[in-house]
């Protein structure tokens, strides 16, 4: 008995099955390599890593800050929180540090001297040139074939480029961002994605198969075995033919088939991987809808731990380097974010106020210090 003539089809070569996914060109299962690669299937295609990003740069973008050490702080403020082709510029510096690992500012300035604008710089199109001994002396600026070469903060009046980097410990003029160290877990999660929506086309299982036993030990023709196979995929497959009969010739029988659950259960290995992409990011996964964390009692807890132990950490990095930044126009220049405002850290915040309040061997300066009042 042969299976739908098999060997007969041999004698002509076999279709390769079609790879690509997506608009980014990736082979299905395989990891992207290039940054570009890896945010357009990461951040563009994939619904768990965009959350993700967007939860942390936009609690970023959405922290207010305060500024201390400086007579004109309403300028500064300005200065900080003024919107760049409207992208903020805290919450673009978040984004590019959590993917790329590296944030670059230009400090243009004004008429006065003083820095008028500051200007978020694409890190994939920044490249660091060091000098003889290794030390950064300009960064080169990419746009298609346009090279700009820029320097390094400088000061007034010419201003410069500030380099904010995240930690790596291999690298001595890059940082290191999330984006890569998820996209296994991405290429997992968009692979099983598009396995599940296969299997959904075709009904969530092969439905069966066509064996060919005419009783004399015969094969197909291949254009027969073309013929038929030609009209099964015209006819009777995909979901709009689910159900449909099927009238056979002589000599053909229907097997039906199915898979068993475990090879079917593509959803445990879709949710193990986007817990993965959230832990990546530095989201709890129970603030991403995903089943099976019991790290936590509450959300409350899992979003004050998304900004106790990501958004926070982020944007003091983002205010040290500016504040570094600037300190030649304004030497004792201090950012920081103002827990107050925090709305996920009410509690801990007034559990505070309540114990330096009800201290009475503190004077009032020292509870001002303790309060972070200037």
């Amino acid at each position: 008995m042969k299976l739908f003539g098999t060997k007969a089809a041999r004698q002509s070569a076999r279709p390769v099955l079609a790879r690509a996914w997506g608009a980014g060109g990736v082979a299905l299962g395989e990891w992207p390599a290039s940054y570009e690669a890896q945010v357009r299937a990461g951040v563009m295609q994939n619904p768990v890593a965009q959350r993700a990003l967007r939860l942390v740069s936009e609690g970023a973008g959405g922290t207010d800050l305060s500024v201390a050490g400086v007579e004109d702080a309403a300028r500064v403020m300005r200065l900080v929180t003024h919107c760049s082709a409207g992208q903020g510029l805290v919450e673009t510096l978040a984004s590019h540090l959590l993917l790329h690992g590296n944030a670059y500012v230009q400090v243009l300035a004004g008429a006065d001297g003083l820095p008028g604008e500051l200007y978020a710089l694409r890190p994939e199109r920044v490249s660091v040139e060091a000098d003889a001994r290794g030390w950064p002396a300009a960064y080169l600026y990419r746009v298609g074939e346009s090279v700009t070469r820029l320097l390094p903060e400088n000061g007034p009046p010419a201003g410069g480029v500030l380099h904010l980097k995240a930690l790596h410990p291999l690298d001595d003029h890059y940082g290191l961002g999330c984006v890569g160290a998820a996209a296994g877990a991405v290429a997992i999660h968009n692979a099983a994605t598009v396995w599940n929506k296969a299997l959904l086309d075709n009904a969530a299982r092969p439905s069966g198969a066509m064996v060919y036993a005419p009783g004399d030990g015969s094969v197909m023709s291949p254009e027969q075995f073309e013929r038929v196979k030609r009209e099964m995929e015209i006819a009777f497959s995909g979901a709009a033919n689910a159900g449909r009969p099927m009238l056979l010739e002589g000599g053909l029988d229907w097997k039906a088939m199915s898979l068993t659950p475990a090879e079917m259960d593509f959803v445990g290995l879709k949710a193990a991987a986007a817990r993965e992409v959230a832990l990546a990011f530095g989201v709890p996964p129970m603030l991403m809808g995903l089943p099976g964390d019991n790290s936590y009692a509450n959300y409350r807890e899992a979003n004050r731990a998304l900004w106790r132990q990501t958004i926070l950490p982020l944007v003091a990095k983002i205010c040290g380097g500016l504040a570094q930044g600037l300190r030649p126009w304004w030497p004792e220049l201090r950012l920081s974010a103002d827990l107050d405002a925090v709305p996920a850290l009410f509690e801990e915040r007034s559990a505070l106020w309540e114990r330096v309040a009800a201290a009475d061997f503190l004077s009032a300066e020292e509870k001002r210090a303790m309060l972070g009042i200037g």
